[in-house]
């Protein structure tokens, strides 16, 4: 049973943010923080910031604050990000180099070994150091290595059949950009949907809802 278990997942959310921004504040060599401190940069109270922490243990010490490294190697833990799950990106199209290409894998807990399409014009090429295989060698590939993890960026029309496949050799994780809902088939997978759209529409309600405030 994992011991993080009952943490809420605004919690969840809000890690990679205190994981990025301490990344940031050893890079200017800063060593402590206090919550104060914190809150005051990134924008959150400095009792969220201790009740978030505290569902993970005590890494505060009264009077000095939190080590930036302590604390950014324990998050990074919690995360998982000391983890090297082996992944596979279906579909070599724009999106799908442009994860593939810039996604800092090995610094998230994750290595991509294989890149899947079935366009012929695709097969054979090569992004990011991998050589984009033939979709109807997906099982081949996946049955000779262990594969943690598949990444979307396929038609959304196409994902349904795909995700079945997949679920079939004993892959259950996916990051998907698809806009497909791959819960409806599969109660016991574990998806993180990335909608770009939905967020550029949320950015154009913020504009619109600012400017009808003025």
């Amino acid at each position: 049973m994992h011991k993080y278990q009952n943490i809420s997942a605004p919690v969840i959310k809000r890690l990679p943010r205190y994981y990025r921004f301490l990344g940031e504040l050893l890079d200017k060599g800063v060593t402590r923080i206090s919550s104060r401190e914190l809150s005051d940069k990134m924008g959150f109270t400095a009792s969220q910031i201790r009740q978030d922490l505290n569902c993970f243990g005590g890494f505060g010490q009264q009077g000095y604050g939190y080590s930036v490294e302590s604390l950014y190697n324990e998050i990074g833990h919690i995360l998982g990000l000391d983890h090297s799950y082996k992944a596979i990106l279906i579909g070599a199209g724009n999106l799908g180099k442009a994860v593939a290409v810039h996604m800092s894998f090995e610094k998230r807990g994750f290595q991509l070994i294989g890149i899947f399409d079935n366009d012929t014009k695709k097969i054979g090429t090569e992004i990011r150091g991998l050589t984009v295989f033939d979709m109807n060698d997906i099982e081949t590939f996946c049955e000779r290595n262990h594969t943690d993890v598949a990444i979307f960026c396929v038609p959304k029309t196409a994902t349904s059949a795909i995700a079945e496949r997949l679920y079939k050799l004993g892959i259950k994780n996916y990051w998907n950009f698809s806009h497909y809902d791959l819960s409806i088939e599969h109660d016991d997978i574990i998806v993180e949907n990335v909608h770009l759209n939905d967020s550029l529409m949320i950015l154009c309600y913020r504009i619109t809802d600012a400017v009808g405030s003025q």
